[in-house]
């Protein structure tokens, strides 16, 4: 997880009765308690373990705690890029915008002379291959070859019975049509906080950053805010989202699969719920103005962006 950069935008937390209700009656109300997001820096963490580096670094026979830094310099990199994790020092990491709240995540591979950037033409499924160690391609769960000789209807059962086993995975079947504008929203929104409404205990916020790690693959993770504001790059997601973009050429379907991580203090029921608010506001049209501001206003570290206003949008049926 990229680390925050900005301690500036503030956000509001707190309501009661957070339960949505089809006849759009309101039970969250914000508490006007504010909380500073902070950085976890780098140097907050060395000096917790200095003693035990310096200890280190008498082993091995150095002078200080920057000749050891400097001799693992290199191994300390590898282990972040295959953790996933943008450093500063890292080729492919771009410095921010400094009005931004969040950095943005990992930029897609480059792609080659042979293939194409145009997203209207569809990923072709023989581009899996590209995907990086640790990220799991379509292949890893049906046989792609095969499915692609099956009608559409078929592929969308099959897909949800490949997943109907396991009791925290997350699976649905989205039109290509529909995953374009969510990705082209994506790409200039890469991180959002969504809050998940806990009856009689008020609206748990939950960051969620999109990452895309090759062209066929697109993955969504949500963590806990408070544990991101803590921990930083080091927090972990307790709910993970890909979207698989084989078939979208040949069929017009992208398969999305997750799943839940047990015992971190989500549900798979309230999982499903950040991924349909996720929809909700990244699926947007041109009419839904609100949801629009406030993916900007987040973006852009506007502090005019209210919690009061996600809870509103969020809690709307459509």
């Amino acid at each position: 997880m990229a680390a925050l950069k900005s301690p500036t935008l503030r956000y509001l937390l707190g309501s009661r009765g957070p339960c949505l209700r089809a006849s759009q009656r309101r039970w969250a109300r914000v508490h006007d308690v504010r909380f500073v997001a902070t950085h976890q820096d780098s140097r907050r963490v060395i000096e917790k373990y200095r003693e035990k580096l310096d200890r280190k670094a008498k082993e091995e026979g150095l002078k200080d705690l920057d000749e050891l830094k400097s001799l693992y310099r290199d191994k300390i990199q590898n282990v972040k890029q295959k953790a996933g994790v943008v450093t500063k020092s890292s080729p492919t990491a771009t410095r921010p915008p400094s009005n931004l709240p969040f950095p943005p995540p990992p930029p897609p591979p480059r792609l080659g002379s042979g293939q194409t950037s145009d997203i209207s033409a569809g990923p072709s499924h023989t581009s899996t291959s590209t995907n990086p160690p640790g990220i799991r391609t379509l292949s890893s769960f049906i046989d792609v070859p095969k499915t692609l000789r099956l009608p559409r209807e078929e592929i969308e059962y099959i897909w949800r019975l490949r997943h109907a086993s396991s009791p925290q995975s997350l699976c649905a079947t989205i039109p290509y049509s529909t995953y374009q504008h969510i990705e082209s929203t994506a790409r200039r929104h890469p991180q959002f906080i969504l809050p998940l409404p806990r009856e009689g205990q008020g609206a748990e916020i939950h960051f969620l950053q999109w990452t895309f790690p090759s062209p066929t693959t697109t993955t969504v993770l949500f963590t806990h805010l408070a544990e991101f504001k803590l921990r930083g790059e080091f927090s972990q997601p307790h709910t993970t989202v890909t979207h698989h973009l084989d078939l979208a050429g040949p069929k017009g379907l992208v398969l999305l699969q997750g799943s839940v991580t047990g015992g971190r203090g989500v549900t798979v029921d309230e999982g499903k719920w950040l991924l349909m608010c996720l929809q909700k506001f990244y699926g947007i049209g041109e009419e839904k103005i609100g949801r629009r501001k406030l993916l900007e206003q987040f973006s852009q570290g506007d502090g005019a962006f209210k919690v009061e206003e996600l809870l509103e949008e969020a809690e709307k049926i459509v």
